[in-house]
């Protein structure tokens, strides 16, 4: 019984990782950035999914967090591209 549970959990975690399709941002100035920093703690999924909500402001609240919050090792001086990027490609 509990190789059959471990089949049909080994099963849906197959099923569900293949359905998932890697994000593209849009290509403009400070993707790089965006991509080595943002990318490298979270999925850049979190991206278009936040674009609903977030103005410029918004965006430079959200780094600003990350750094502050959550300790993501970005560069002080790659924050303005990524903010500008994040602002001008999926801002409200």
């Amino acid at each position: 019984m509990r190789s059959i549970a471990i089949l049909f959990l080994s099963s849906l975690i197959t099923a569900a990782t293949a359905a998932e399709k890697p994000i593209s941002l849009k290509k403009a100035p400070g993707l790089d950035k965006v991509e080595a920093n943002c990318g490298a703690c979270h999925s850049l999924d979190y991206v278009p999914m936040n674009s609903r909500f977030l103005d410029a402001a918004g965006w430079n609240a959200e780094v600003t967090k990350m750094i502050n919050a959550f300790g993501a090792p970005i560069n002080p001086a790659d924050v303005k591209a990524i903010v500008d990027y994040l602002a001008a490609n999926y801002g409200i």
